[in-house]
C-alpha cells in the first residue's frame, strides 16, 4: 500500500520495462461479495481486490451476516446465511460510490431498516439516480438532498420496466439486485450499454436473467431467483492497467506487458481509442474465466500518435479511463475532442474541471466544455515544475503522475495516497518497470 502523501513524478529517460500482473477489478470484485451474500452457502473468491473501496464492501457484507475466512493474500472464503441480518451499525461505504448505489438495490429487498454513509466526497455524489427506480419499486428511502447518507426501509417490492436515462452500470445494477428478490419481471432499459458484469455474474450464478437489444436500446430483464453458489476467480482491472498501458505508450523505448487483464467488450473503449490513435498493442493468451474474457495486453512505445474524436456509444465503455486519455491525447498530434462525458463531472471529483485545471499547469493545451474537453497535443507542451492537487481523486493522481513521465521539469502531486482507493500496489509496479 501507498502510504506517501506527497510524490514527485519525473522524467523517464530509458523507457519502461517488464512484464506485471494487474490488481484484480474493483468491479468484479465488489460483485462478488454482494451477489454472493445473495448464494446460500460457501463461494471461493479467488483474486480478489482489497483496494480501500472493495474493504468497505467486505466488512458490509459481514455486518449483514455473512462469514469470511481469508487463505491467503487473495483468496477468500464467503459463507451467506439463509437470509440477510439487520445491521446493528450503520454501513460505511467510505469513498465507493458502487458499494452504495449497488447495495441499495440489494437492501431495499429486505423487511429491515440500513443506514448507509460514507465519507466527504462519497457524501456529495448524487444518488438519485437509484433513489428514483428503487421507490418506484416500493422502497423508502430517506436521503440528505437525494445524496447520503441514506436511510433505506426495505421490504416487498413491485417489479418495474426501467428506462435509465443514463447509461450507468451502478444503476443498472442497483435494479437488478432489487429485482431478482422481486417476484415478476424487472427491466432495465438503456440507450447505450453500460459495463456488463452484473448481468454475467447473474448468469454465471443461474438466475433467470436475458439481455438484448431493441428498437429503444438495450435491456436487460431479471426474474425472481435463487442463486447458485459458485467459485468466482476475478480477472485483473482493466481501469488499473491502463494506466501502464498509456505510460508504455508515451514513454519512448517503452515495451510492457500487463497479465490477466480483463477484456470484456464493455471495458475496452480504450483499446478502440488505441486504435484510432495508433497505438501499438498486442492481445495475447485470450480465455475465459467465471464467464469474463481474460488475456495478457502487451503496449509499445507508440512515436506517431494522432488526436481523435470519443463520443457517443463508446464513453460508457471507457468512463474510467478518460483521464488517463487525456494524457495520452495531450502526447499526441493534432486535435482529441471528448464529447457526451458529462458524467465525469460526478465522481469522486468533477473530473472534468479538475483534469483541466492541473493538466493546464503542466503546460497542456487543454479546453474544458459542458460535456468533456478538447485537447490539442504536443509533446514539448510537457512542462511540468509544478504542485497539482488531487482532488480527492485516486485516478487523477495516477493519471498526472503518468503525465509526469513526459515533463521536462519534476511535478509534486499532493495527497497521492489517495490511489490506495483502487490501485493500492500503483507504486510498486512501476518500480518493477522503471528499475
Amino acid at each position: 500500500m501507498n502510504n506517501l502523501k506527497d510524490i514527485i513524478s519525473k522524467k523517464q529517460v530509458n523507457g519502461l520495462k517488464g512484464v506485471i500482473t494487474i490488481p484484480p477489478d474493483k468491479s468484479i470484485s465488489h460483485r462478488s461479495l454482494i451477489f454472493g451474500a445473495l448464494c446460500e452457502g460457501k463461494i471461493k473468491i479467488s483474486n480478489f481486490s482489497f483496494a480501500q473501496d472493495c474493504r468497505a464492501t467486505l466488512e458490509i457484507v459481514k455486518a449483514l451476516g455473512c462469514g469470511v475466512v481469508f487463505s491467503d493474500e487473495r483468496l477468500l472464503i464467503l459463507t451467506s446465511p439463509k437470509t440477510l441480518c439487520a445491521p446493528s451499525k450503520t454501513l460505511d461505504c467510505g469513498n465507493s460510490g458502487t458499494s452504495m448505489r449497488l447495495l441499495a438495490g440489494l437492501l431495499s429487498g429486505y423487511n429491515f431498516k440500513s443506514i448507509l454513509t460514507g465519507d466527504k466526497s462519497l457524501s456529495k455524489r448524487p444518488m438519485k439516480r437509484v433513489i428514483e427506480p428503487l421507490s418506484l419499486m416500493g422502497a423508502k428511502i430517506k436521503s440528505n438532498d437525494f445524496k447520503a447518507p441514506l436511510e433505506i426501509t426495505g421490504g416487498k417490492l413491485n417489479p418495474i420496466e426501467y428506462f435509465s436515462p443514463i447509461s450507468s452500470a451502478q444503476v443498472k445494477s442497483c435494479i437488478l439486485l432489487a429485482g431478482v428478490n422481486t417476484i415478476g419481471e424487472t427491466t432495465v432499459c438503456e440507450k447505450t450499454l453500460s459495463r456488463n458484469h452484473s448481468e454475467r455474474m447473474f448468469e454465471y450464478l443461474g438466475a433467470n436473467i436475458q439481455t438484448g437489444h431493441s428498437e429503444n436500446g438495450f435491456y436487460t430483464k431479471i426474474q425472481k431467483s435463487k442463486l447458485i453458489p459458485k467459485d468466482i476467480e476475478i480477472a485483473g482491472d482493466i481501469s488499473s492497467a491502463a494506466f501502464f498501458m498509456v505510460m508504455a505508450a508515451i514513454v519512448p523505448n517503452s515495451e510492457i506487458i500487463i497479465k490477466n487483464v480483463g477484456i470484456n467488450l464493455t471495458r475496452t473503449g480504450i483499446l478502440d481509442v488505441f486504435d484510432k490513435m495508433n497505438v501499438t498493442y498486442e492481445i495475447l493468451d485470450k480465455k475465459t474465466v467465471s464467464n469474463e474474457e481474460v488475456a495478457d495486453i502487451k503496449v509499445l512505445y507508440s512515436p506517431d500518435l494522432k488526436g481523435c474524436d470519443i463520443s457517443g456509444d463508446i464513453i460508457p465503455r471507457l468512463i474510467d479511463e478518460l483521464p488517463v486519455i487525456a494524457v495520452l491525447a495531450a502526447a499526441a498530434d493534432g486535435q482529441t475532442v471528448v464529447k457526451n462525458a458529462q458524467d465525469l463531472r460526478n465522481k469522486e471529483s468533477d473530473r472534468i474541471s479538475s483534469l483541466a485545471c492541473g493538466l493546464k499547469k503542466i503546460g497542456i493545451d487543454i479546453v474544458e466544455t459542458d460535456d468533456g474537453f478538447i485537447i490539442n497535443g504536443d509533446k514539448n507542451n510537457f512542462l511540468g515544475n509544478v504542485e497539482l492537487d488531487t482532488y480527492f481523486d485516486h485516478r487523477l493522481a495516477m493519471s498526472f503522475f503518468v503525465a509526469g513521465l513526459l515533463c521536462k521539469n519534476e511535478i509534486l502531486i499532493k495527497d497521492f495516497n489517495w490511489v490506495n482507493t483502487s490501485f493500492p500496489e500503483f507504486l510498486k509496479l512501476f518500480t518493477k518497470i522503471s528499475a
